[in-house]
């Protein structure tokens, strides 16, 4: 993965960061508020060589006492020190367990000693800092003598006492709240690879672009509307979803130069990726550029384009099929542009056979000789084999995509399904696309082009020649 790889995972898990991150801050307070509080108390000490001698004595006992400090500093925590602030000031502990609140330390170079003591009160902490100073100012000057009758040739002095402190040393809220805020953010992360790695659906063009080289005819933007309305109609042409079916219908238009058949079949993996309204969508777009456009419903298990376009479905491809009516007789109009359905017709119990007759591939190109633009709408590859079985008699295929919709894997068995039958691949729709974020197609934009309200929805007449020249392409009568 590229950095912009790593970089789109994070944006499209967000949400996940910022809440865990939120959690990680409350964690970070509630700790500050559940912790009691202690307080420090510090007191710290000199240490000096009682010597008048000269300057070179001076300096000899300065180092000496640079290098007691140290064993002063550990001897803070013995119970020759501790045992008599435990008496003095009548505390209910032992020395070892008086220890773990006690620390001493000293900065190299220096004969200071510094006391912290850590209590849950600050008089008792201040209490026992001083207490522990004086212990160790007699414990020192008691080991350094060398006999009960002579004087220790080392003094501890304190330089500054003991005071009960006014604030908390521990919990500091703001240290808290930081570990809090980076830990949730890093498990944010962490989650956000994780579930990145173990999620393969196609959600965006880069996705796609990882498992094939397919070229990518175009995107559709997700739309709530398409749900009720999954049709383009005249009063849409300036919508993003109008403008992104014409950049398909250009770019097909392209890829299928150089065939010798012009029929199109459009399908998907899996149900429920928009296979059928694409297709729908794509011959209204056609028809409105001014081809003819024949419609078919080859989805023969689940049929949808006569429900789509409000048609009768009852007669239609099956019924030529097997030879109860011609192709002619059971073409539909469908609205004011030279678009003509051939609806599935009766749910046959074999759609693989039928598909994949002789009588299918006459009823092809007899469209395609009386058509511009031949669009079929075929089952979903993975189930079923309709649509491989099918698509050796067409020119092009083209593979709906729905974003978060089908894994990758999906995607590419669909696409070796059709490599086996060496169909002729033209492209991959990418559908659903999410408008915003970082899977949004970087293509839809409202059409910048001004309308005309005087033209607004009226439609010119073809003229005598153009009619024709349709007449002479299209001899097929058909029901209107």
């Amino acid at each position: 993965m590229e950095l912009r790889d790593y970089l789109r995972v994070l944006r499209r898990n967000w949400v996940l960061i910022v809440s865990l991150a939120l959690v990680g801050l409350l964690g970070g307070a509630a700790a500050s508020l559940l912790i009691k509080p202690t307080y420090t108390a510090q007191t710290q000490l000199f240490v000096a060589i009682q010597s008048s001698g000269s300057v070179q004595e001076l300096q000899q006992g300065n180092t000496f006492s640079q290098a007691r400090v140290q064993s002063y500093a550990k001897t803070v925590e013995t119970p020759v020190v501790l045992q008599p602030v435990i008496d003095t000031l009548g505390l209910t502990m032992s020395p070892q367990e008086l220890a773990t609140k006690v620390k001493a330390s000293s900065d190299l170079n220096t004969v200071l000693i510094t006391i912290s003591v850590e209590d849950q009160s600050p008089v008792a902490a201040a209490a026992i800092a001083q207490g522990v100073s004086d212990s160790l100012v007699k414990a020192v000057d008691t080991l350094e003598k060398s006999d009960k009758s002579s004087t220790s040739p080392v003094k501890l002095s304190i330089v500054t006492p003991a005071v009960a402190p006014r604030e908390a040393s521990a919990p500091n809220t703001r240290i808290n709240l930081a570990v809090g805020l980076l830990a949730g953010v890093f498990l944010g992360a962490l989650a956000t690879l994780v579930r990145s790695t173990l999620d393969n659906k196609v959600r965006s063009e880069a996705d796609l672009q990882k498992i094939t080289s397919a070229p990518v005819l175009g995107g559709i933007v997700f739309d709530r509307e398409a749900a009720r309305n999954p049709l383009i109609l005249d009063h849409q042409n300036q919508s993003p979803r109008a403008e992104s079916f014409r950049r398909i219908r250009t770019n097909i238009q392209f890829a299928n130069l150089g065939q010798q058949s012009g029929a199109v079949m459009v399908t998907s993996s899996l149900p429920g990726e928009g296979k059928s309204t694409t297709a729908a969508n794509l011959a209204i777009t056609l028809a409105k550029s001014g081809q003819s456009v024949a419609l078919v419903d080859a989805d023969l298990r689940r049929p949808m384009i006569a429900e789509y376009l409000g048609l009768e479905g009852s007669a239609g491809l099956t019924t030529a099929l097997i030879g109860n009516a011609e192709i002619r007789d059971l073409l539909q109009g469908w609205g004011e542009d030279q678009l003509y359905v051939l609806t599935s017709g009766t749910v046959p119990p074999n759609p693989s056979e039928l598909l994949g007759s002789d009588a299918m591939l006459r009823a092809i190109r007899e469209l395609e000789s009386s058509f511009d633009a031949v669009i079929v709408d075929a089952p979903p590859l993975l189930p079923v084999t309709d649509a491989a079985v099918l698509s050796q008699h067409l020119g092009g295929v083209i593979l709906v995509v729905g974003s978060q919709t089908v894994k990758q894997g999906d995607v590419e068995k669909s696409l070796q399904t059709l490599d086996l039958v060496e169909a002729n691949v033209l492209g991959v729709v990418m559908n659903m696309l999410p408008s915003k974020g970082p899977d949004a197609y970087a293509y839809g934009y409202q059409s910048y082009a001004p309308i005309d309200s005087a033209s607004a929805g009226t439609k010119t007449e073809p003229s005598e020649t153009e009619q024709a020249r349709s007449a002479s392409r299209f001899p097929i009568a058909v029901n209107k």
